[in-house]
């Protein structure tokens, strides 16, 4: 426990129509904020907070969340992720997710904002059970650095590995590294500058429902590039690559309130965070 800079373990479970708080534990820079419902279907949505401010050399973070059979949660971030100059360590942040039967997650974290000689390594793991519902997206954004130029960070590396009943149905390994390449050529980033991501599993995805979610975003594809592919089980991915990060957050927007309405009959989120 002493080795990490901030770890936070969450145990959500379903009870009388309402997923509460089985078990929350946080300690340094990590820690959560009392749960909200924002609507009237019982699902809790929990802030994730790093009071330190951002992530510097060294800084090594460590996530567990379970939702036990039937819970709904959504988690998500207080603000973005920032990673300052790390000349030595790189940041870690390493996250599980265990997804009990009939439990849906929506994980919707503000940006990841990567400055000057940044190193990031972030690690996710996700367990679920047939039955289980995931929402996973992820916003890489290259920040301020003093020539004024883009990708300026060391690396970004960001490795997920989803599994079914204890089988591996993806792994995505994503690893910009300016140094050693051109990002901004075709191939990487093709001069765009922000790159956002979505995983979806569910029973319920198919080719004719992917079909649908893209004719709700073909008329809201203005200067970026979409590209959506099957997993080869159950699921689906989106990569975005466009011009500014409220371009990226509209189309995932626009994604979850789909899948939100189709699936689950409920309403938009408005994760108002000011």
């Amino acid at each position: 426990m002493n080795n990490w800079t901030g770890i936070l373990q969450l145990v959500m479970e379903k009870k009388k129509e309402k997923t509460v708080t089985k078990t929350v534990y946080f300690h340094g820079a990590l820690k959560v904020l009392r749960p909200n419902y924002l609507d009237n279907t019982g699902q809790a949505c929990f802030f994730i907070v790093n009071p330190g401010g951002g992530y510097v050399g060294g800084d090594r973070y460590r996530i567990e969340v379970t939702l036990e059979e039937q819970a709904e949660l959504i988690l998500t971030t207080q603000s973005a992720t920032k990673v300052y100059r790390t000349p030595t360590t790189p940041v870690l942040q390493e996250t599980e997710f265990i997804l009990k039967k009939g439990s849906v997650l929506e994980y919707i974290p503000d940006p990841l904002i990567a400055y000057r000689d940044a190193k990031y390594n972030q690690y996710t793991v996700i367990k679920m059970e047939k039955g289980s519902t995931l929402l996973y997206t992820d916003i890489l954004t290259p920040g301020w650095s003093p020539d004024g130029e883009w990708f300026k960070y060391d690396h970004l590396r960001l490795k997920n590995e989803i599994y079914m009943e204890d089988r591996l149905i993806a792994f995505d390994h994503l690893k910009l590294q300016p140094s050693d390449s051109q990002v901004d050529d075709i191939g990487f980033m093709e001069n765009y500058t922000h790159l956002g991501s979505m995983i979806v599993v569910d029973e319920r995805c198919t080719t004719s429902f992917l079909n649908q979610l893209y004719e709700e975003l073909e008329s809201h594809i203005h200067d970026c590039k979409i590209g959506m592919s099957m997993l080869h089980e159950s699921g689906f991915t989106i990569r975005i690559l466009a011009s500014s990060t409220q371009q990226i957050e509209r189309i995932l927007a626009i994604c979850t309130s789909f899948i939100r309405q189709e699936w689950f009959s409920k309403k938009p989120l408005a994760l108002r965070k000011y």
